[in-house]
This record gives C-alpha cells, structure tokens and sequence, in this order.
C-alpha cells in the first residue's frame, strides 16, 4: 500500500437520488433492455424485478441510453431520474438465446487495451484470438464492459498489437410485438411477456396500479393487450394502462383522432398520450414520462390517487414525433386532443400534460369512467378494499363481521373527507340483497357510494365594463 502524505481528492460519479416510495399501486413496464450487462444475463428473461433504485433496475437488467433499442430504459430514466419515485416492476423479454446475431471484430490494441465497436456483446459467448492462437481468460487477457457498454480487452501479454473476437450479440430488432405480448406455454406452465402481470402480487404482495410498455404501446396489438390485463388481474384486481398513439400515422394533432379509433383504443381503463417527448436530447415514449409523473403526484399526495395528472409539469425539453420532427401544440389544438380521450404535451412556460379524459370519452360520459382521476380512484379504492379485508374472508358470516367491515370502510372513507381528498365515502348492508339463501350460501353483499371530486376542467370569469364606477371616479353620484 503507498504511503500517503499531503493532500489529495477522489472523485466519484454522480449518483441518482434515493427515490422516494409510491404506496399507491405498482407500475409494471414491458420492454427490453441491455440484459448482457446485467448482474445475470440469463436470468434476466421474462421474469418481473421489483427495483426500487435506480442501481437495483440496472443491476436486473442492465441499462443503455439507447432507448429506441434498449425500451425499459427510457422508463428506468423518467421513474429513477427524472421524477425520482419508485418502485416499479420492470419485466424484459429480449431473449439473448433467441433475439442474437453473429458477431466478428477485429480490434487494434492500443496501451494494452482494445475497445469494441459494437454494443450488446455476450461476453459468454466470446471467443479471443491473437492471429490464429486462442487467448484464455484470466491469464491472456481481461474483458469488461464500459459505461458506454463497449467490451474492453485488457491484454495482459507483451507483443500483442491486435485481438479478433467473435461469438454473439444482442439483436433488438429481432424481437417482435408477440414477444411483448407473450403467451403461456400449456404443456410447461412457461409465461412469457404480459403474461407475468398475474405474478405480480403473489410475487411481492403489491398491486398492479399502471401498466405500460414504452416503444411498443402504439401498436394496436400491444396496446389493447395491454388493456385486456387491466381487468381481473389474480380474479380480483384492476388497474389503468398508457398507451402511445403512433406518431408515424399520427403527424399532426387533426389526425390523432382517427388513429385512435383505428386502434381500438377506446376503453375507460385507457389513458392514451401523445406525441412522443424528449429528455435529455433523446426521444422517449409519452407513456414513460406520463406514468412516472403520475406516480410521483400520487406520492405527494399521500399515497391517494384522487387528483389529476392534467397541468403537471413533465419535465422534458420538447413534443416530437418518431422521425424527430418537433411538435409545438397551443391550447386549442391540446384541447382538440382532449376532445377525442388524448393526454398532449403542452408547453405553457414548461411542458405539462394536459387532458383529463381516459380513452373512453367522448363515448363515454359517466364521471366514473371519464375522468382519469376518478377512475384511478375508482381502481385504487377497490383494490385496497380486497387487500384490507381479504383477511376476513371465511370467517364467521354473522353480525359483528359485518359490522367490523361497514365501520371500518366509513372510518377509512370519512378519513379522506375531511383531508379533501373526495367528497364523501359511504358504505352500508342492505337486507334486501342479502337474503337469507345468500348467507347461508356464504355470500354477503355490500353497497358502497364513491364520490372523488372531479377536475376543474373550466374556469370562466365574466368580465363586463361598468359604466357607473367612471361616473362615481369623475365626480358622479
């Protein structure tokens, strides 16, 4: 060990903040990611990793500024980065047994070590030659990844000017809408891709509150997959998906709408965006930002999901489309978009969204299933209802049971009133649907009235001129 004496100074990197924590539901984000600079590469193919950090989301996956690529990676940015809240359950399905192309480089060694020129290589697949002799590991050369991602070889020989390697590379462009989609294999029990929603609360015991997948959601089949697995989840949950309308057939915000009937994208557990957005001078899906701002407002609201994402800051530098093209949206044309059940990004001295209706509306106009802050509340409420009182579940059907559940839900309800978090909560046990076949069936029936407040989509002050206040100013009576 040196021996020190004098003054010195270490610099580390800059390390991402220490998230704070969303209590109100889990984001679960499909997409594929770096995974050969994963902690275990094979370990990281369709299975769901709880990350609450920044450094546990690459550890799982690994990660790379690529985004149109490496997917995941935009969301563990706009989560982890840019808003700073977690967890999120990030699910990656590029395969690298499957989704790999051959790779040769023949790279000059430079101060001992040479640098790769392709991202995504396996180093367990390389193999490292010097002319036509095989280097071993550990004894001939080292090999890394940099921050960049690029293999480093260290050369640990004297005499060797140049090194081939060859073996496999990741090839996103081989993985397809079908491996987002996933499937289950009937003969193994093997679930692949949106399949895995299903394991997420037995899995960590959180509930699923947003399901995206950035870079994949515009397309009709990913999406309406992704709302289908908003419903019943484990035979008991709900949630709300974001979905990306496609800026390659949407250019412009006058044909927004018909994209997105042509989509399908019509339900009341949709919350549909668009453009895309730029962070950092990358393109990033709409979605990604969305739901990490939408995590973060619920977080700072006590963990209560009751207010609007809409006129929220989204922290990005521009609106684009997929080719690049800045989009620059005033209000008239963002609220055309709300017209037709579309969130836009609206720079009003920063960009915000701006829309508060799901992808329901105009169809629809049941507060409960237009508005995104009420149907959120909706989908929350009732999920913490089953976790809270799953516990109760075969117990005794008599009166105190019932009893213990009615008041407790008023208490719970009443809670919220007086916070100003909705306008009243109400549950009661009615006779009349619990008759007495019912119960000996072991089937009690509760009624309970919802009532979050709906946004303040319109505010308007008329302005009149008073004629009377000049002649009172000049002298008049």
């Amino acid at each position: 060990m040196a021996y020190m004496h004098g003054i010195r100074i270490q610099e580390n990197p800059t390390s991402v903040p220490t998230p704070v924590k969303n209590e109100a539901g889990v984001p679960v984000i499909f997409g594929t990611a770096p995974v050969n600079l994963a902690a275990d590469p094979e370990e990281a193919v369709n299975r769901l990793f709880l990350c609450n950090t920044f450094a546990d989301a690459q550890s799982a996956v690994g990660y790379s500024e690529d985004y149109e690529k490496y997917t995941l990676c935009q969301a563990m940015d706009a989560f982890f980065k840019v808003f700073g809240v977690g967890p999120v359950v990030l699910c990656n399905v590029l395969d690298p047994a499957n989704h790999n192309a051959a790779y040769t480089e023949t790279l000059t060694v430079v101060d001992g070590q040479a640098v790769s020129g392709e991202v995504g290589v396996m180093l367990k697949s390389l193999t490292v030659k010097h002319e036509d002799s095989k280097l071993e590991e550990g004894k001939d050369y080292a090999i890394a990844f940099n921050d960049e991602g690029y293999a480093v070889v260290t050369v640990l020989m004297e005499g060797v000017t140049s090194v081939t390697l060859s073996g496999s590379r990741l090839d996103p462009s081989k993985v397809t809408y079908g491996s987002i989609v996933g499937s289950y294999d009937a003969a193994t029990g093997a679930e692949t891709g949106m399949e895995l929603v299903r394991k997420v609360y037995p899995t960590f015991g959180l509930v699923p509150s947003l399901l995206l997948a950035p870079g994949w959601s515009h397309d009709p089949r990913v999406g309406l997959a992704l709302s289908e697995k908003c419903m019943d989840i484990n035979g008991m949950f709900r949630c709300e998906c974001i979905l990306d309308i496609d800026t390659m057939k949407a250019k412009k915000h006058t044909e927004v709408g018909s994209v997105k009937l042509d989509s399908g994208y019509v339900g009341e557990h949709m919350i549909c965006v668009w453009p895309m957005v730029k962070y950092a001078g990358k393109a990033m899906a709409y979605s990604a930002i969305y739901a990490a701002m939408t995590c973060y407002t619920d977080c700072d609201n006590d963990n209560v999901p009751n207010l609007s994402p809409s006129n929220r800051t989204i922290r990005v530098s521009a609106a684009v489309l997929k080719d690049g093209t800045e989009i620059t949206l005033d209000k008239n044309q963002a609220n055309e978009l709300n017209a037709v059940g579309v969130v836009a990004a609206l720079n009003m001295n920063g960009y915000r969204a701006w829309g508060n209706n799901t992808a329901a509306y105009p169809d629809t106009k049941d507060p409960k299933d237009r508005w995104i802050a009420c149907r959120r509340f909706f989908s929350w409420w009732g999920n913490s209802f089953i976790t809270t009182y799953m516990e109760k579940v075969d117990d005794p059907a008599n009166y105190r049971l019932i009893e213990s559940i009615v008041d407790s839900e008023n208490v719970r309800g009443n809670s919220l009133v007086s916070m100003g978090k909705c306008a009243g909560i109400k549950m009661v046990y009615n006779r009349g649907d619990n008759p007495t076949g019912n119960v000996m069936d072991g089937k009690i029936v509760f009624r309970q009235y919802l009532a979050p407040y709906a946004p303040t989509e319109d505010i308007l002050n008329v302005l009149e001129f008073d004629p009377s206040m000049i002649e009172a100013a000049l002298g008049g009576e």
